[in-house]
């Protein structure tokens, strides 16, 4: 038979047993979001202290849950749609933007990272509206480096063989920040774009199909004295894009390899 010494210290650890499994979130129906003050119990603490203890999402920053607030309350990520279709371009005849959302199915809980982004921006051009083809001043002219021009004339000789293209010499008045941070393999063409510097840029198929005079955005159509600045937007990074005037036409290219560009 146990003294009285050793029945009073199992009536003890039977007690703070007892208090231990009653002083819990699950036991307390405890299970609350962001920062409630009123979300507690008395119980162990997760720092194996003894007193207060929260059933709230903030009790993991202030490192004062109830032992078992992880599995009574454990995070629940976020659930998100999928993304919808894109949009068409904000604006017709402009270098703007198009939109695709998604929706929140679940929100985050007990912790979980929160949700992502719901919302993405891309660039967008349409050159034509539903009524008539838009002025040239205002179509951006879409460009890439010349180097992807050596494989693109192979695929398309067989087909535009009849076609023969141009160049138009324009001088750069204007790009944004954008250009300068494109490291990709890709776009590191954009870093060498400059101010002031005249640029040479290739008119050939199959941005010029059978039966077109010139390429959209090459400014065939604006003013002849120079004056006119042209948009023009770099392909594969839409924050790189700027202003240029247009210099002369070549009708037989010979544009140098650093600044050789293609219409798309």
């Amino acid at each position: 038979m146990p003294s009285g010494h050793g029945k009073s210290l199992w009536a003890l650890l039977l007690f703070l047993l007892i208090r231990r499994l009653q002083g819990s979130c699950q036991s307390a129906g405890l299970c609350c979001p962001g920062r409630n003050l009123s979300c507690v119990t008395q119980g162990w603490r997760l720092d194996r202290s003894y007193g207060d203890c929260f059933c709230d999402q903030a009790c993991i920053s202030t490192l004062d849950c109830c032992h078992d607030y992880n599995t009574a309350c454990p995070a629940v990520p976020c659930l998100v749609s999928e993304w919808t279709h894109w949009s068409g371009c904000a604006e017709p005849c402009r270098a703007t933007v198009r939109v695709r959302q998604r929706m929140i199915l679940d929100e985050a809980r007990n912790g979980a990272p929160p949700c992502p982004a719901l919302q993405e921006n891309a660039g967008c051009a349409e050159y034509h509206d539903q009524e008539r083809q838009c002025r040239q001043t205002l179509v951006p002219a879409l460009i890439t480096t010349g180097g992807y021009g050596n494989a693109r004339k192979k695929r398309e000789a067989p087909e535009n063989g009849d076609i023969a293209g141009y160049c138009v010499e324009f001088q750069l008045t204007s790009l944004t920040e954008g250009c300068h941070r494109s490291e990709g393999v890709h776009t590191r063409w954009m870093q060498y774009l400059r101010e002031g510097h005249h640029v040479c840029v290739e008119c050939q198929p199959p941005a010029l199909s059978a039966g077109q005079t010139h390429c959209s955005g090459d400014g065939e159509n604006a003013t002849e004295d120079g004056n006119v600045s042209l948009q023009w937007q770099a392909v594969g990074n839409p924050r790189c894009r700027g202003l240029w005037k247009r210099v002369r036409r070549q009708d037989s290219c010979s544009c140098p390899s650093v600044h050789s560009f293609l219409f798309i």
